[in-house]
């Protein structure tokens, strides 16, 4: 049974993209606060200003239609009204006798759809209507109510919601310049930090370095980011030159320094499967030395271990740089000759590798020591096929090279001669 496929996870948003809605909202709430608490301050403080201005209007009403109510004319007084109401902002007055009858009363026309709007919004905000007693020698002679229009709050909560979304796009437009900034001063060395890890992590980059920056916390960051990658680069070294020490110790002769048996039969392979494709011979050497037993018995194992390097040193100075000696373990070495044009190079090669062990070995101590080494030679594709087979071949030429006569060298069975 198929198990369903988790759904993908959303993408996850941006540092810009989150410093930029952080600034949009702190911007917003920041403008807001500050326009809601000033259009508060603001209203409170027109509240008062119309109340007063009602009151002094209500006021100088009162004085006004005094005469016309002593007297009942009630023609003069609503003339008296319209005449002061017409100039001020004022919705509504009305005019009552001693016994509270109506006597006198101006109300603005109803016009358009605003001036009803300014109404309804000056009966929430405003102070409610004002009242006046009219007096005349001490006796109450009326009454005067006044209702103001809200024309000028109004316009000024218009001028307001106005300034707060002015402030609004200036405020998003300084929030989009300042994440601009960020960008440079934040953002970039943040994204420089995450190249160079995903360049370590993905190529093994190690020598790659974050840039100093301005800020003082990024700039730590990085250099400790870098401290941490100057570890790493350190760790690498070593570990690289710790394989390539385990690699040489695993493919040479820790006394001598030359390839060891297992290099010497890989490299011996690889030549082999070279000259079955061109046609080429390809010589193989197998040395013994004949009087190293007697060397350690005798002299010392450190006399021996003298004399091993100093055997390997002059094979391979008798050696093309092409050519591969090795030493197989023990007293035995071998030498790779490829390519061989003819049989008879390798038995000239045979011939100085032997004159070259005539002279004397110096010991540490100022002892000489004389060696010799047999020699059996094998050709590839004359005695054998294969690297086994060739190096057994050669190793068996040697012995009967030894039992001839020590210090000399044969060819493997199968060859008479120089080819």
């Amino acid at each position: 049974m198929r198990q369903a496929a988790a759904p993908a996870s959303p993408p996850r948003p941006t540092l810009q993209s989150v410093l930029r809605r952080a600034h949009l909202r702190l911007a917003f709430v920041a403008i807001a606060m500050a326009a809601v608490s000033l259009i508060l301050v603001a209203v409170i403080a027109l509240r008062a200003y119309a109340g007063n201005n009602l009151n002094l209007l209500v006021r100088s009403l009162g004085y006004t239609v005094e005469a016309a109510l002593v007297f009942g004319d009630r023609v003069a007084a609503a003339e008296a009204i319209a005449l002061i109401a017409n100039k001020e902002d004022v919705a509504e007055v009305i005019v009552t006798d001693g016994k509270g009858l109506p006597f006198a009363a101006w109300q603005l026309p109803a016009g358009s759809t605003i001036a009803r709007l300014e109404r309804d919004v000056a009966d929430i905000a405003l102070p409610g209507p004002v009242t006046i007693l009219v007096l005349h020698d001490g006796i109450v002679v009326g009454q005067v109510e006044v209702r103001g229009q809200g024309h000028q709050f109004f316009g000024f909560l218009l001028g307001g919601i106005g300034g707060i979304l002015a402030c609004l796009a200036v405020s998003v437009l300084g929030a989009y310049v300042s994440s601009q900034r960020l960008l440079r001063n934040i953002v970039a060395p943040l994204r420089a930090l995450a190249r160079v890890a995903h360049a370590v992590r993905r190529e093994r980059a190690f020598g790659q370095r974050v840039e100093p920056v301005a800020i003082a916390e990024l700039n730590e960051l990085g250099d400790d980011f870098n401290a941490l990658l100057d570890e790493f680069e350190d760790w690498q070294n070593n570990l690289r030159e710790a394989n390539v020490a385990l690699e040489h110790q695993a493919n040479h002769d820790a006394l001598t320094g030359l390839p060891n048996r297992v290099q010497f039969e890989s490299r011996l392979a690889s030549a082999l499967s070279a000259a079955a494709v061109t046609g080429q011979r390809v010589a193989v050497l197998y040395l013994d030395c004949d009087r190293f037993k007697e060397i350690n018995d005798c002299l010392g194992h450190e006399a021996g271990d003298v004399v091993l390097v100093g055997i390997g040193a002059r094979l391979r100075t008798q050696l093309r740089e092409i050519d591969l000696v090795a030493r197989l373990g023990g007293d035995e070495f071998a030498v790779m000759l490829a390519p061989m044009r003819e049989a008879a190079s390798a038995g000239r090669i045979a011939e100085g590798l032997l004159a070259s062990m005539a002279p004397m070995i110096v010991l540490p101590d100022g002892r000489t020591v004389a060696t010799m080494i047999s020699i059996g030679v094998a050709l590839y594709p004359d005695h054998a096929g294969d690297a086994v087979g060739l190096l057994r071949a050669a190793d068996a030429a040697m012995y009967r090279a030894k039992r001839a006569r020590p210090g000399s060298w044969q060819f493997a069975e199968g060859v008479a001669g120089p080819a």
